[in-house]
């Protein structure tokens, strides 16, 4: 796993870059290739945000944690993308049903939400082809709102979004 520390307005010392990579490392076993964690720390008023996004094929796994250490940050951060990955995990083995060992692949990045109704970051992406449900999946684990996907069924782009009652609506494109 290739571990990309970055740090905004704070210096990233050796001794953060070694217990980021000790506790990501453990990550790598998910993964049949090589894949990258994006990691990026930052000073919040008085405390530390962490924010690490691991993108492989057909699946985004992010989490992030503010505290006042930056070691307890990185525990937290690791504790939920393990958490993620074997939750997520668990559901394709129950979806294939069989006894392999399941690994992810990579994949483009994804754009990020857009705030206060200006656009301030455009990005370009690859449409994955993939069902409903695992769209809805993709947005739960991403923890948006919404999520913009190729239905393979229809072969059309379409949007995934969490509705207000706790359920999924589904918008579907035609031209």
């Amino acid at each position: 796993m290739k571990i990309i520390v970055t740090g905004k307005n704070i210096t990233i010392s050796d001794r953060i870059q070694e217990a980021i990579n000790k506790r990501f490392e453990k990550l790598g076993k998910y993964f049949a290739d090589d894949i990258k964690a994006n990691i990026v720390i930052h000073p919040e008023r008085d405390k530390v945000k962490m924010e690490a996004t691991i993108v492989t094929k057909g699946t985004i796994f992010r989490a992030e944690d503010v505290s006042q250490d930056v070691f307890d940050s990185i525990d937290i951060v690791a504790d939920k993308l393990s958490s993620q990955m074997s939750k997520y995990k668990g559901k394709l083995q129950k979806r294939n049903k069989s006894n392999e060992s399941v690994r992810f692949e990579m994949i483009p990045e994804m754009p990020e939400p857009v705030e206060e109704g200006k656009v301030v970051k455009a990005k370009k992406f690859q449409l994955v082809p993939m069902t409903v449900d695992e769209a809805a999946m993709q947005m739960e684990l991403l923890q948006h709102n919404f999520y913009v996907f190729v239905d393979i069924e229809t072969d059309s782009v379409c949007v995934v979004y969490k509705r207000n009652d706790g359920d999924y609506g589904l918008l579907e494109t035609t031209y």
